[in-house]
C-alpha cells in the first residue's frame, strides 16, 4: 500500500476501496493469460530437454560401459602361455588369432652398458673437446660399424662430470648416461638401446684434462672391464622357425601372435593357445540387449504422438531411424564373406515395435562356426559393435547438428531462454501498469476525500441553518 492511500485509511476518508489491490487485480487480469501461455510454454520446454538429455545421456552411458567392458579384455580371444613363462603374449590392436604355438627363447634382446673410470666427484672437470657416439656391433675384441650415423656432442671448458652426463643426455642419441657412486668413486655410466646394432665406442677430440678418458674402443686395447653388459639381439624359435629381434617386443610373429619376452627356455618349449571367450560374449550380448530396449522403450515413449514430449523433435526422429537399421548395419566391412558381419549375424534382431530381442540360436550358431569372427566384432578398434554405438553416441551429442538429440537440447535451451526473457520483460510491463494504476487511484482517492469533506462541511452548515431557522 502507498503512503498517500496508508495516510487516507488513518484518516478514515476516502471511498472504503482498497486502490492498491484493485490496481493489482487489474494488472493481474492484463497480464494473466499471457504469463500463463508463457509458463506452460516453459515446462513444455523444460520437458523436452529433460526427455532429449535423458536420452542422449543413456546412449552415451552405455556406449561408454560398453568400451570399459571390452577394454577389461574378457570378450576377446587373447593368447595365453602354457609351461615356462618366458614371454607375455598378446595380440596386435584390432587383430586376433588362433591355433597353437610352440615357444623357445634361446637368448634375449640387450642393451650395451659403459663405464667410465672412478672419479673422486661428480663436481670433477673434466676439460673440453667432442664427444663422438659410433654405432654397431660391438663383439669380444672387435667392432663393426653399422650405418647408423655417428653422433657427436660438444663438451665445454669447464664441464664436471655431472655436465657431461647431462649433455649426452641432452643429445637424445640413443644413449642416456647416469652417475653412479660406487663407494670407490663416481663412475659415468652409459647405456644404449636394445639389439646387437645399437653397441656404441666412444671417441674423443681435441680433449684436455680428464675427457680423454671417457674414450673407449674393443679394437684400440680399449679398458674390457668396463664393458659391463654386451648388445645383443633376441633370438627364439616359434614352432621351430628361427626369429632374431633388435627389442624383446617381438612385434607381430604370427596372425594376431605379437610376444614380450621375459626369459630363456632352451630345451624346454611352451606353448602359446588362443581363448574362446564364448560365454562372456553370449553373456554380453544379453547386456547389450538389454541395455538397448531400455533407451528404445524411452525413445517410444517420448516420441508417443499423444502426451509424447519429442514427438515432433528431429534429433528423437533420426535416433528412431538409426535404432530400426542398427541389427543389419555391416559393423564389419572387412570380414570374409563367411564371417559376421552385421550384429543380425551375431543374434541382434529387431522387433516391430521397435525393440530388439536377442537371437540367441544364431549367437551360438555363429560362436561354434566362427569364434574369432565373433570376437573380432568386440574390439575398440575402427570396426566393430563399440564402434558403430560409438560413432551413434557420438553423432547424437554433436550439438552443432540440429537433426541430433544435442541439436534439439541446444534448439530448446534457446527457446526457453528467451521464454525468460519475455516472462521478465512481461513482469516488468506488469508492475509499471500495477504502479500506473496506483498512483491514479491515489490522486482519484484523494478529490474523493476532499469532495467528501466538502459535503460534510455543507451538511453540517445546512443543519446550523435548519437550526437557526426553528
Amino acid at each position: 500500500m502507498t503512503s498517500s492511500s496508508s495516510i487516507i485509511s488513518a484518516l478514515g476518508a476516502g471511498s472504503g476501496i482498497d486502490m492498491v489491490g484493485l490496481a493489482e487485480s487489474l494488472a493481474n487480469a492484463q497480464f494473466q493469460q499471457r504469463n500463463d501461455r508463457l509458463e506452460m510454454r516453459q515446462e513444455d520446454l523444460e520437458a523436452k530437454i529433460s526427455a532429449a538429455a535423458d536420452l542422449r545421456g543413456n546412449l552415451s552411458l552405455l556406449a561408454s560401459a560398453f568400451g570399459d567392458r571390452i577394454r577389461a579384455g574378457d570378450l576377446a580371444i587373447k593368447p595365453e602361455l602354457s609351461g615356462l613363462q618366458v614371454a607375455t603374449p598378446s595380440s596386435p590392436a584390432g587383430r586376433t588369432g588362433s591355433g597353437t604355438y610352440s615357444l623357445e627363447v634361446h637368448q634375449l634382446a640387450a642393451a650395451q652398458s659403459l663405464t667410465s673410470t672412478a672419479f673422486t666427484s661428480k663436481d670433477d672437470v673434466l676439460g673440453e673437446g667432442t664427444l663422438r657416439l659410433r654405432f654397431g656391433a660391438v663383439d669380444g675384441t672387435s667392432f663393426s660399424a653399422s650405418s647408423a650415423a655417428p653422433i657427436e656432442i660438444q663438451i665445454a671448458a669447464g664441464a664436471t662430470l655431472n655436465d657431461v652426463a647431462a649433455a649426452i643426455n641432452g643429445a637424445n642419441a640413443g644413449v642416456s648416461a647416469y652417475l653412479a657412486d660406487t663407494g670407490n668413486g663416481v663412475q659415468l655410466v652409459l647405456k644404449g638401446s636394445e639389439g646387437r646394432e645399437s653397441g656404441f665406442v666412444v671417441e674423443v677430440d681435441g680433449a684436455g684434462g680428464d675427457l680423454g678418458t671417457l674414450a673407449w674402443n674393443p679394437n684400440s686395447a680399449g679398458d674390457p672391464s668396463r664393458l659391463v653388459n654386451t648388445s645383443r639381439d633376441a633370438l627364439f624359435e616359434v614352432d621351430g622357425v628361427a626369429y632374431q629381434r633388435s627389442s624383446n617386443n617381438t612385434g607381430e610373429i604370427a596372425p594376431g601372435l605379437q610376444l614380450n619376452l621375459l626369459g630363456t627356455n632352451t630345451g624346454q618349449p611352451s606353448t602359446i593357445s588362443f581363448s574362446k571367450p564364448v560365454k562372456a560374449i553370449a553373456d554380453a550380448m544379453a547386456d547389450f540387449v538389454s541395455a538397448l530396449n531400455e533407451i528404445a522403450s524411452k525413445l517410444e515413449a517420448a516420441t508417443a504422438p499423444i502426451g509424447g514430449e519429442l514427438a515432433s523433435d528431429p534429433g528423437a526422429r533420426a535416433l528412431k531411424r538409426a535404432l530400426s537399421t542398427f541389427a543389419g548395419q555391416v559393423v564389419m566391412p572387412t570380414a570374409a564373406n563367411d564371417s559376421p558381419r552385421t550384429l543380425a549375424d551375431i543374434g541382434l534382431a529387431t522387433e516391430r515395435k521397435g525393440g530388439f530381442r536377442l537371437d540367441s540360436a544364431q549367437l551360438q550358431k555363429m560362436l561354434d562356426k566362427d569364434p574369432a569372427g565373433v570376437a573380432a566384432m568386440f574390439t575398440t578398434g575402427i570396426h566393430g559393435v563399440y564402434s558403430s554405438l560409438d560413432r551413434l553416441s557420438r553423432a547424437m551429442s554433436r550439438s552443432t547438428d540440429p537433426g541430433s538429440l544435442a541439436g534439439s537440447i541446444a534448439r530448446y535451451e534457446a527457446l526457453a531462454i528467451d521464454a525468460r526473457e519475455t516472462s521478465s520483460e512481461l513482469a516488468e510491463k506488469q508492475e509499471a501498469l500495477r504502479a500506473s494504476l496506483v498512483a491514479r487511484f491515489a490522486k482519484t482517492e484523494s478529490r474523493i476525500s476532499a469532495a467528501q469533506s466538502t459535503l460534510s462541511y455543507l451538511q453540517a452548515q445546512i443543519r446550523v441553518w435548519e437550526g437557526g431557522n426553528d
